[in-house]
């Protein structure tokens, strides 16, 4: 997976997610470690390209051609059917922080891997929520 050297995240994200973990019973080591390597800056700082809480990005698997539309949200807004991946899940995690022409790979039902591209960040609701 390609990597941007350091994850930028919006200031209130991070406070989120940080009282999420606290709250949270579970192992979030992954989580917890894409946020030890943040660069925190407030929200109108992140570039419009970059994954954040809440922005829903389009991929192509580049085996298959195929694309995908994904957003990543909190807990309780999850819905893998819809395309909104919980910021808990391993992916979710792995997400956070992807910016156009980074690559993920995704393990899909039946054991292969799709190796998605981000294409396209098409919402950047922290920036308008602020």
């Amino acid at each position: 997976m390609t990597r941007q050297p350091t994850l930028m995240i919006a200031r209130p994200d991070l406070e989120r997610l940080e009282t999420l973990i606290a709250r949270h019973p579970g192992d979030l080591t992954a989580l917890e470690n894409e946020l030890a390597r943040a660069q925190v800056v407030e929200p109108d700082a992140v570039p419009d390209d970059v994954i954040g809480m809440n922005t829903t990005a389009r991929f192509v698997d580049d085996a298959t051609g195929a694309s995908h539309t994904f957003t990543l949200v909190y807990p309780q807004d999850a819905d893998i059917a819809a395309g909104r991946i919980s910021i808990l899940a391993p992916v979710g995690s792995a997400l956070l922080g992807l910016s156009v022409g980074q690559t993920i790979a995704w393990p899909a039902p039946g054991g292969r891997t799709l190796q998605l591209r981000v294409l396209a960040v098409t919402r950047q609701a922290a920036r308008a929520e602020q």
